[in-house]
Parts: C-alpha cells; sequence; structure tokens
C-alpha cells in the first residue's frame, strides 16, 4: 500500500552530496600511488603482474558490468526498487569506458597468461593446434573489443534516455529504455559467457564447463547490487536522500541479494556435480587442487562467507531491513568476490597451494582508486533521482 512519508519532487532537493568530489579526488590520489607501486612490481616481476593485474580487472569490470545489468533489469521490469538506485547503477555502467581501458595492459601480457598466446607451445599440441582455431591473439583482441562496444554503447544510449527524461519528463522514454533494456539484457549475458571463456577459462586449456558463463555473470550480479547498497547506505545519511531511501527499500535490495547469492550457489554446485559424477581425467582435474590439494582452504572459505554467511543473515525480515547488517553483507560480499575471482584465475600458474603477492594489492588500489574517482564524479553529476520519472511517486510511497 501507499505510504503518507512526504517527499519534494524538486531535484535541488536530490543533489549530490559535496563529498562525492572529495571521495573522487582522494580515491585518484590512492589511485596514483598505487600504479606507481604496480608499475615497480612489473619491472620486476612481469608475470607476476599480469596475474594480479589480471584478477583486479575482472573484478572492478564485474562492479560496472553487475550494475548495468541490474540497470537494465530495472528498465525491462520498471521496478519501483531500481529508481531509488537508478543514478549510482548509471554512474557505474558509465565506468566502462574507462574499464576498457583498463584491459589494454593485459594486450602486452597475453603470453605470460595464456599457453595459447605463446607460438612455441602451440606448435606441435594438438590440443593447442585445434584451439587455435578460437584461441587466437587476433581474434581474442577483435572480441574483447566487441564484448566492450555492445556494454558501453548500451550503457551510453540507457544514460542519455535516462538524462533526457530528466530534460523533458517525455513520459514515452521509460517504454524506450525498456525497449533497449531487453535485448542489452540478453546480448550481456551472451557476451559475458564468452568473456569468461576468453579472460578465464582460457587459463587452462585443457578445461572446458558449459556452466562457467552463467556462474560469472552471477559473480557480477552480486558484486554490482552490494556495490550499489554500500552506496545508497552512504547517500541516505546526506541531503534529501534521508527520506527518500527507508528500510522497505533496503528490503527489496536484501532480498535481491539473498536470490543472486542463492544463484550463484546453485550455478557452483550444479559444475561441481556435473563434472565430479562425470569424473573424466580432463575435467576432474582444475577441481583437484581446489578441493583436495592446497586451495581447498580457499574453497571452504568460499562456501562459508560467500554464500553460508550471507545466506543465514539475509534470511530473515529484520536482516534485510536492518541497514547495519545488510551494509556488513555487502561489505563481506565484496571482499569475497576478489577471493573468488583469485580463486578461479591462481590456481593456473600455483596449482599446489595458494599463491599471494603484494602486486595483488597494489593493482587492485590502483584500478580501484581510478574506478571510484570515475565513479563519485559521474554520480556528482545529475540529482541523485530521475524526479521525472513517471514511476517516482509510487518508488517514494512504496511501504
Amino acid at each position: 500500500m501507499s505510504g503518507t512519508v512526504a517527499v519534494p519532487l524538486a531535484p535541488s532537493a536530490y543533489a549530490p552530496p559535496a563529498g562525492l568530489l572529495s571521495i573522487g579526488r582522494v580515491s585518484l590520489l590512492i589511485g596514483v600511488a598505487g600504479a606507481a607501486a604496480s608499475l615497480a612490481g612489473a619491472r620486476f616481476d612481469p608475470s607476476q603482474f599480469f596475474r594480479s593485474y589480471l584478477v583486479a580487472f575482472l573484478y572492478w569490470l564485474s562492479i560496472a558490468l553487475g550494475c548495468s545489468a541490474i540497470g537494465m533489469l530495472h528498465h525491462l521490469t520498471r521496478g519501483a526498487w531500481g529508481l531509488m538506485i537508478r543514478r549510482v547503477l548509471e554512474a557505474s555502467a558509465g565506468t566502462l569506458p574507462l574499464v576498457a581501458l583498463f584491459f589494454v595492459p593485459l594486450l602486452f601480457g597475453l603470453g605470460d597468461l595464456y599457453r595459447w598466446a605463446r607460438p612455441d607451445e602451440v606448435r606441435g599440441n594438438a590440443l593447442l593446434e585445434h584451439q587455435a582455431i578460437f584461441l587466437n591473439v587476433p581474434f581474442f583482441v577483435a572480441r574483447a573489443a566487441i564484448y566492450f562496444a555492445i556494454w558501453c554503447g548500451f550503457a551510453l544510449i540507457l544514460g542519455r534516455l535516462s538524462a533526457r527524461q530528466d530534460a523533458t519528463g517525455d513520459a514515452a522514454l521509460q517504454r524506450r529504455m525498456q525497449m533497449i533494456a531487453a535485448p542489452g539484457l540478453v546480448l550481456y549475458c551472451l557476451t559475458a559467457t564468452f568473456a569468461s571463456i576468453d579472460w578465464l577459462m582460457s587459463l587452462d586449456s585443457r578445461w572446458s564447463s558449459t556452466i562457467y558463463g552463467v556462474y560469472f555473470v552471477g559473480g557480477q550480479a552480486i558484486a554490482g547490487l552490494s556495490f550499489a547498497i554500500l552506496v545508497a547506505l552512504y547517500l541516505r545519511e546526506r541531503g534529501g536522500m534521508s527520506q527518500a531511501l527507508r528500510p522497505i527499500h533496503f528490503h527489496d535490495y536484501g532480498k535481491l541479494l539473498l536470490t543472486f547469492v542463492v544463484l550463484w550457489a546453485y550455478f557452483a554446485v550444479s559444475q561441481l556435480i556435473i563434472i565430479w559424477s562425470g569424473n573424466l581425467a580432463e575435467e576432474i582435474t582444475w577441481y583437484r587442487g581446489r578441493l583436495l590439494g592446497g586451495w581447498s582452504g580457499v574453497s571452504l572459505l568460499l562456501v562459508l562467507l560467500h554464500f553460508a554467511l550471507p545466506f543465514v543473515l539475509l534470511l530473515s525480515r529484520e536482516g534485510k531491513r536492518n541497514s547495519a547488517r545488510l551494509g556488513v553483507v555487502a561489505v563481506l560480499l565484496l571482499l569475497m568476490r576478489w577471493v573468488d575471482l583469485h580463486w578461479l584465475a591462481a590456481p593456473a600458474f600455483s596449482p599446489e597451494r595458494p599463491a599471494f603477492h603484494w602486486l595483488d594489492a597494489a593493482t587492485m588500489t590502483a584500478l580501484g582508486g581510478f574506478w571510484i574517482a570515475a565513479f563519485a564524479r559521474l554520480l556528482a553529476r545529475r540529482p541523485l533521482l530521475p524526479v521525472r520519472d513517471p514511476s517516482l511517486p509510487e518508488a517514494l510511497a512504496h511501504d
């Protein structure tokens, strides 16, 4: 039913807090410091630099892409829940051109990361020669360009339509954004699946999984929504958003986050059951080190902190409406998203035991500093709510 909370609809009432610009400046300085440390590490250990950089790149990409996908889901369903965080989702998706630039350094380390990118290893190897039709450097680069063109294109189009709606209040734009989001969401799932194959699964050219792509997409949904929740909690304590964002909205985000956590676990368990029951030598090697070898402790950590604990904390109604608890869960899941990506990538280079290097932290800091600076700048450009969206009064009165 409708609530009785009176909230203004003037754009000035939802002006971005001045602290966003300060956050952006500090983040930029942190990014510069992290980049300096990363470049120093790259000079002395280039192979480790590219391994660490790959995980850092995939982490920040997952937040931007996850927010972009959730934004398209909001447009497609016209859910009131999405209106309250639309600006956060749009600002995150707007960083995708920057993330595309983050990808460029990886092109100089393909030989350090992938066996199929080393001509001397491909020659005489029947498997790699067979895979070379798909896994070769020119086609790999072309596919990456297509992925980013699609991701950036849809983010740009939807962002511009949203800005036009702010300027004109044209009710027809809501339907147009819905029509664009439908193919955008389909193409996102398709391209993210192929990207996961190119950038992660091909680290071990002897192993493959048909469910790997949806596992990758599920992790991005968790990362994107967790980040959006934390930003919403920050904005709720400042300015007009303190009246607009209420416990019922965070209850909705908690329910959606619980759904994504369960889906991620379902994809992970389904992949494990299928491969373990098949018990084929070329398939179980990927899991042997992760579950029975030195990486088993990290696997257990993922089970406990990426699924079990968030599931328990989000299961109750109070757990989802309690902003402090929801914030803790969001922070925990963002931390575990890095652990999961590291767990997917690092065993290809260190199958016997977990390998953590200071460059893991340096590259994460570098890319994270630049990404957050860009995000804060984009979020500070426009009012924090789409005040001319026809569905906003309903979203504000949601109870």
